[in-house]
């Protein structure tokens, strides 16, 4: 009944495109309603649905988020990681998995060589041997090999969890079509409950943030350590052919639904926009 009541509720709430202002149909609305008779009893049935509304959709939301997170650390931790790190010792397939990794090794192992030597030309080390920087320089190999190896075994253990996560989100949006639409319609709620102004100010926050001139530092950032996370190789190629075109067909869609969406349902919005823009 409540969800009946509430597909009816959202109806009645959906902006119709008309030829006249909006602040004058509002007008016409409210003084149509406060002559209603049954205006009071409307009102409170809408105070329940919406706090009903408001409840379903929170509690789903933190659900769909929770959820595949718990699932993500258990499965990690107590099922995925033990399973990977005796394959691992089994196998022993090596320790990079890719050559970015061997890079930023070999990086790290001759910054820290230069290091030594220059504390023994500047007189930090003045009595140490030969043997003695070769096993310094050893142990400082062994402990780097330690640390890419666990960054390797992580990384796969990343790729499964995350997987695991994926699907368990995937199965909770599918079972719960319900709770989804009502958080949709509550969500659709709270921006055409936004001033003109406020959605102005969310849409230059969102293009500067995503698709503005310092957008392409923060995409390499993200990509750089998404493809670290699941141990993919750190093609500058790939992260630049990505910078050059996804922000810009990002762009391109965000432009079409202000064109073809927002310009008819809040056309002050859009008019907002653009003077804040300019």
């Amino acid at each position: 009944m409540k969800y009946w009541n509430l597909k009816k509720l959202n109806q009645s709430r959906v902006e119709k495109i008309s030829p006249l202002p909006r602040s004058l149909t509002k007008t016409f609305d409210r003084f149509k309603q406060e002559l209603n008779p049954q205006a009071e009893l409307e009102a409170l049935e809408e105070f329940r649905v919406s706090r009903y509304q408001t409840v379903a959709s929170v509690k789903y939301l933190l659900i769909i988020i929770i959820t595949p997170i718990i699932v993500n650390q258990v499965s990690k931790h107590f099922i995925i990681g033990p399973t990977v790190d005796y394959l691992w010792n089994i196998k022993q397939p090596g320790i990079f998995l890719n050559t970015s990794q061997e890079e930023r090794a070999f990086i790290e192992l001759q910054r820290f060589e230069e290091k030594l030597h220059f504390e023994i030309l500047i007189g930090k080390f003045p009595d140490i041997s030969n043997e003695l920087i070769k096993a310094k320089v050893k142990e400082k190999a062994l402990l780097i090999t330690k640390e890419y190896v666990n960054e390797s075994i992580n990384s796969i253990k990343n790729i499964l969890a995350d997987i695991l996560s994926l699907t368990v989100l995937f199965v909770l949006i599918i079972s719960g079509r319900r709770e989804l639409y009502i958080l949709k319609s509550f969500i659709n709620e709270i921006i055409y409950g936004f001033s003109d102004t406020a959605k102005a100010f969310l849409i230059i926050l969102f293009t500067d943030v995503f698709v503005g001139f310092h957008s392409p530092h923060g995409w390499e950032v993200v990509l750089e350590i998404i493809l670290r996370h699941f141990g993919l190789p750190e093609s500058r190629d790939f992260i630049f052919l990505f910078i050059s075109t996804f922000p810009v067909i990002l762009d391109t869609i965000f432009k079409y639904w202000i064109f073809r969406y927002l310009n008819r349902v809040s056309p002050s919005a859009v008019a907002t926009y653009h003077s804040m823009n300019e």
